[in-house]
C-alpha cells in the first residue's frame, strides 16, 4: 500500500511575515498565545504559593540579621496589623514568583506574536538585548538585596535605643520588593545607550563626550529614587550605573570600529566647523583654437494653414 507524502504548508510565522494572514487569523493567534501565557502564569502561581514561605523568609533576612531585630527564641520582630495581611502577602509573593517562573513561556508567546513584524536584523538585535536584560536585572536585584541591610541598619540607628521598633511584615516586604524592582530597572539603562549606538543615533565618541552629564544624572537619579536616606545605597547604585555606562560606551566603540564609523570624509569635523579646502591650485593650460562657425541659412517661408471646414467644431 503506497502512502503519499503530504506537503506541509507555510507556518503561522511565515504567513504572518509575508502578510498573507488575515486580521481574524491574527486575533485567533493572539487569543491562543494569551491562553497559553495565562495557563503558564497560573501554573507558576501555584508553584509560587508553595514557595511563598521560603521566599518571604529570604526577603526578611536583611532585617533579621541586624542586632536586636529578633526575639529571644530567634524569630524576627514582625507584626501583622490585619487578620488577612499575611494571607494576602503570600498571594502577592506567589504571583511575583509565578511570573518569574513562567517568564520563559509568556515571554516566548509575546515574542512569537511580535517577531513576524520585524526585520531579520531587528530580530537579531532583540535576541542580544533580551539575553543581556535578564542578567542585568538580576545584578540590580542582588545589589538591592545587600543595600537593604545597610539602609535598614542606618534607619534603625537613627531611631535610638529608647524607641522599640517593630516592623509590619506587609510594609517591609513591599519596601524590599520595590527596592529590588527599582534597582533592576535602573540596571537596564546601558541597554538604552547601546540601542542609541546600534541604530546610528549616537556614536561612541559622542557618548563618551557626555560622561560628565551622565555621571551627574546617575547620582541625581540615585539620590531621588533610593528609598533609604543613607549615602551607602545612593553611592552604590550611582557607581554601578557609571560602570555600566562606561562598559556600554566600550561596546559602542567596538561596534563603530566593526561598522567603519568615523572613517568618512567629514567624520572628524564638528557640525559648525568649515571643511578644509585644498590650497594646491593646478595651472590652467591654454585651450585649443576654436574654429569660426559657418553662417546659418535663412529659414524657408512657413506655409499658411488650411482653413477649418465648417462642419467641424473647435474640439473635433
Amino acid at each position: 500500500m503506497a502512502f503519499g507524502l503530504r506537503k506541509r504548508g507555510p507556518s503561522n510565522f511565515e504567513r504572518a511575515s509575508d502578510g498573507s494572514m488575515t486580521l481574524v487569523e491574527h486575533f485567533r493567534e493572539l487569543r491562543t498565545r494569551l491562553f497559553k501565557a495565562s495557563l503558564a502564569i497560573l501554573v507558576g502561581f501555584g508553584i509560587g504559593i508553595w514557595l511563598a514561605g521560603p521566599v518571604r523568609h529570604l526577603l526578611s533576612q536583611p532585617y533579621c540579621q541586624l542586632p536586636g531585630s529578633t526575639t529571644p527564641d530567634g524569630r524576627c520582630n514582625f507584626v501583622q496589623l490585619g487578620p488577612a495581611d499575611l494571607f494576602l502577602l503570600n498571594l502577592k509573593i506567589g504571583l511575583w514568583v509565578g511570573l518569574i517562573i513562567a517568564a520563559p513561556i509568556w515571554l516566548y508567546q509575546l515574542w512569537a506574536f511580535i517577531a513576524p513584524g520585524l526585520h531579520r536584523n531587528e530580530r537579531r538585535y532583540a535576541y542580544v538585548f533580551t539575553a543581556l536584560a535578564a542578567p542585568l536585572f538580576a545584578a540590580g536585584a542582588v545589589l538591592a538585596y545587600f543595600v537593604t541591610s545597610k539602609g535598614l541598619e542606618f534607619l534603625l540607628q537613627v531611631s535610638g535605643d529608647d524607641i522599640n521598633t517593630t516592623l509590619d511584615i506587609t510594609r517591609y516586604i513591599s519596601f524590599v520588593t520595590n527596592l529590588i524592582l527599582l534597582f533592576g530597572v535602573a540596571f537596564e539603562f546601558p541597554l538604552i545607550v547601546l540601542m542609541l549606538n546600534f541604530v546610528g543615533i549616537a556614536s561612541a565618541k559622542k557618548l563618551l563626550g557626555w560622561w560628565r552629564i551622565a555621571v551627574f544624572l546617575f547620582f541625581a537619579f540615585a539620590a531621588v529614587v533610593t528609598p533609604t536616606p543613607d549615602p551607602f545605597g545612593m553611592t552604590a547604585l550611582a557607581l554601578c550605573l557609571c560602570a555600566l555606562y562606561f562598559a556600554a560606551v566600550g561596546v559602542a566603540f567596538l561596534n563603530d570600529k566593526r561598522r567603519g564609523r568615523g572613517k568618512e570624509i567629514y567624520a572628524g569635523l564638528d557640525d559648525d566647523e568649515v571643511s578644509p579646502l585644498e590650497s594646491d591650485p593646478e595651472p590652467v593650460q591654454a585651450g585649443a583654437r576654436v574654429e569660426a562657425s559657418s553662417p546659418i541659412d535663412s529659414p524657408e517661408p512657413v506655409t499658411a494653414p488650411r482653413p477649418i471646414e465648417r462642419r467641424f467644431d473647435d474640439v473635433t
